[in-house]
């Protein structure tokens, strides 16, 4: 399958702009990257890369943050 030629931009637009959706509900409860990645039983790294928009997230990863931060997985995905 052909690759589409911005896919490279589209993908990491998309990452960098769940990040976002993460980090301002993390903000919004007031709580600390350590206390979500704890939580949800990932790595600093981990946790941190997903926020930062720079690493691809597993929908595992994604579904821990989204309880831990008490919103549905989808307010993730699509603000």
């Amino acid at each position: 399958m052909p690759r589409l030629p911005d896919d490279d931009a589209w993908l990491l637009q998309e990452r960098r702009a769940i990040g976002d959706r993460i980090r301002v509900r993390r903000l919004r409860d007031n709580r600390t990257q350590e206390s979500v990645y704890l939580a949800a039983g990932l790595s600093r790294s981990t946790y941190q890369e997903i926020e930062a928009g720079a690493r691809d997230a597993r929908i595992g990863s994604l579904l821990r943050i989204a309880r831990v931060l008490g919103v549905h997985v989808t307010d993730l995905l699509h603000g």
